[in-house]
């Protein structure tokens, strides 16, 4: 098999890689909008494979010499356009995750503030005002992953 030949396979390897890749954020951006958090968690080991593979290919294309051959340069233009897709739905998908864990955090902390305020007394000031729990009564709060 020629270089070109391989160029090409490679490239078309990686393009696969690219598809694949997408299928899964997609799937784990519509599992976290509808709060299936541990299905979504489980796609965590293929989105891992999947990078590693898109790594070592994108690591192969700054191997490429720079005179290419038409199908070479064509199959290039073609991984950039899909790249810059990829960019755009990675772009929506880290937006939820981090939308989805702002919500938990807010979610977390609301518990462990009801939790503090539930646990210390009431007290009142010299204004007459109840007192905030101070935060050395908050007991801590723990959270089993386990379901």
């Amino acid at each position: 098999m020629t270089a070109g030949i391989d160029a090409l396979a490679l490239m078309a390897d990686l393009a696969t890689t690219m598809d694949d890749i997408v299928r899964v954020i997609e799937q784990e951006t519509e599992m976290v909008r509808a709060g299936r958090l541990s299905e979504a968690g489980k796609l965590e080991g293929v989105k891992t494979d999947l990078a590693n593979r898109y790594y070592a290919g994108a690591g192969f294309l700054k191997t490429l010499p720079p005179a290419l051959t038409p199908a070479q340069s064509q199959a290039l233009g073609d991984l950039k356009r899909k790249h810059e897709e990829f960019r755009a739905l990675l772009q929506i998908n880290l937006t939820v995750l981090a939308t989805a864990h702002a919500v938990s955090e807010g979610i977390m902390r609301g518990v462990s503030d009801e939790l503090a305020r539930k646990a210390s007394p009431s007290t009142y000031g010299a204004s007459g005002r109840t007192n905030a729990p101070s935060a050395s009564a908050a007991p801590p709060l723990a959270v089993s992953r386990v379901l």
